[in-house]
This record gives structure tokens, sequence and C-alpha cells, in this order.
């Protein structure tokens, strides 16, 4: 492992992380992860945790990687929409040049539900946005 590790570590997890101070200063020169607090990124919340207060180092290293992490995971929403547009891509070419009518079948139902309810949601979302610009 490298020499120069981090001070703190987050462990990802459902809607935030577990935050742990990394030590390496001890006698049997292990690495040590001492758990400090938990984030919701949801709520904002960070609750210290084993009675611990939180310094303002702490604190601080904490909002920066919450910011940093919001950020990180709204790319990565886009970017699977990005994703989407291509799946629906290949999807209507699938369609249009190799699906057997058997395929066709059982798929067909399910897609048109999902294409209208994707359609409905996108032209009222629409609506709204014209409505108030």
């Amino acid at each position: 492992m490298s020499g120069d590790l981090p001070t703190y570590y987050f462990r990802i997890r459902d809607n935030g992380a577990a935050v742990f101070l990394v030590d390496t200063e001890n006698r049997q020169r292990r690495i040590e992860l001492d758990q400090i607090a938990v984030v919701n990124l949801n709520r904002g919340e960070i609750k210290p945790q084993g009675g611990r207060e939180l310094t303002e180092q702490d604190k601080l290293e904490i909002n920066r990687w919450m910011v940093e992490r919001k950020a990180l995971l709204a790319l990565r929403d886009i970017d699977d929409i990005q994703r989407a547009i291509d799946h629906m891509n290949t999807t209507t070419q699938w369609v249009q040049s190799k699906a057997s009518p058997e395929q066709l079948e059982e798929v067909t139902d399910s897609l048109l539900l999902a294409m209208h309810d994707l359609r409905t949601v996108l032209v009222r979302k629409k609506a709204d946005r014209l409505m108030k610009g």
C-alpha cells in the first residue's frame, strides 16, 4: 500500500457513507479505521459516532466529500439517461431489423407502456417549464 494514505476514508453506502479516520501511527504499524460519523446525503445529515465530537477539520472534510459526491452522482444520472437513449435507439434498430414475431409479442406491450409513461411525464414537465418561462 502507498505510504501517502488519506486522513479520511468514506465507505459508500445507501444514501451516504460511513466516515473513518485512517490511523497508521500505531505500534503495530497497521492501518486502523476509526469510525467517526455517518453521512446521509439525502437529508444532508452528519451524525457523529461513538460519542465523538467532530472537529472543525472533520466537518470541513465531510462537507467537502458531500459536495463532491453529490456532483459525481448528478453526472452519473445524466450519463445513465444518455445510455438509456442509446438503448432506445438500439432497441428501435433491433425491432426494425432483427426481432422475430415471437420476440416482439413478448416485449411490445411492456415497451409501449413504458414509452407512454415516459412521454406523458416528459410532456407534462415540458409544459410546466414553458408555463414558468
